[in-house]
């Protein structure tokens, strides 16, 4: 977790695992203290809950999305995980329940239409590298995120812009300079945000946190003594 801050604005920056067990623990004391000293929550977007609405969301967005959202379902819950128990799903159901604005970065079908666009259409890859690296899985991704390692997203992010740098821009690059946009202008106004993204966009060479330094903006990661807390995770 990060930190960006001036004399009357504060904006917390959360890196999520979209889909979790019930049994994962993430919600450290630290993570907890950020969230509930926050104002709104800002999500990568706002998923619909209504299974009816979601349905017209992906018809909108055409029917090569809808069977994109089918077959994500179904990849997850092969897994034994859901976006139920999502960090994003659970900060978004604490905030409703508590009171607090929750809003998204990106509209729902812009998102899915852009998902489903670049699993429908093959990117063009890039050659082999020399030194050939060992394929980051889902299970490595998951432990490095429970430990805050970001290592192994930096090394999943790296193999990606090398083989599908067409994929990489549009799934991490892009979206991460909007977002970094977003946050310089949300520090004119004053507030507390707790923004909780996917944990790729906070790591890597073309992170949010780099975009922000490169404008100026510093990002402060939080260690376990920044915040009250208690032993436990430290979270990315």
């Amino acid at each position: 977790m990060w930190i960006v801050r001036d004399a009357d604005t504060t904006i917390y920056l959360f890196g999520t695992f979209h889909s979790l067990d019930q049994r994962t623990v993430w919600m450290e004391n630290s993570v907890r203290a950020a969230f509930d000293g926050s104002d709104e929550l800002v999500l990568e977007t706002i998923v619909p809950t209504d299974p009816r609405t979601l349905r017209q969301s992906a018809a909108t967005a055409g029917a090569a999305r809808s069977d994109y959202l089918k077959s994500a379902r179904s990849a997850t819950a092969q897994s034994g995980m859901s976006t139920d128990h999502g960090a994003d799903a659970v900060l978004r159901r604490m905030a409703e329940d508590g009171g607090k604005k929750v809003s998204g970065l990106e509209d729902f079908t812009e998102q899915l239409t852009r998902l489903a666009n670049i699993r429908a259409t093959p990117a063009p890859v890039a050659p082999a590298p020399a030194v050939a690296t060992k394929p980051v899985t889902m299970a490595a991704l998951f432990d490095a995120w429970r430990t805050g390692d970001g290592g192994a997203f930096d090394i999943m992010l790296a193999g990606l812009k090398s083989r599908a740098p067409t994929v990489y821009d549009s799934l991490i690059a892009q979206p991460n300079v909007r977002w970094a946009s977003w946050i310089r202008e949300r520090l004119d106004r004053p507030g507390t945000v707790f923004v909780a993204v996917g944990a790729g966009h906070l790591t890597g060479s073309d992170s949010v946190q780099h975009v922000l330094a490169t404008r100026g903006i510093a990002a402060t990661r939080i260690s376990q003594a920044n915040l009250p807390c208690v032993p436990g995770r430290v979270s990315l």
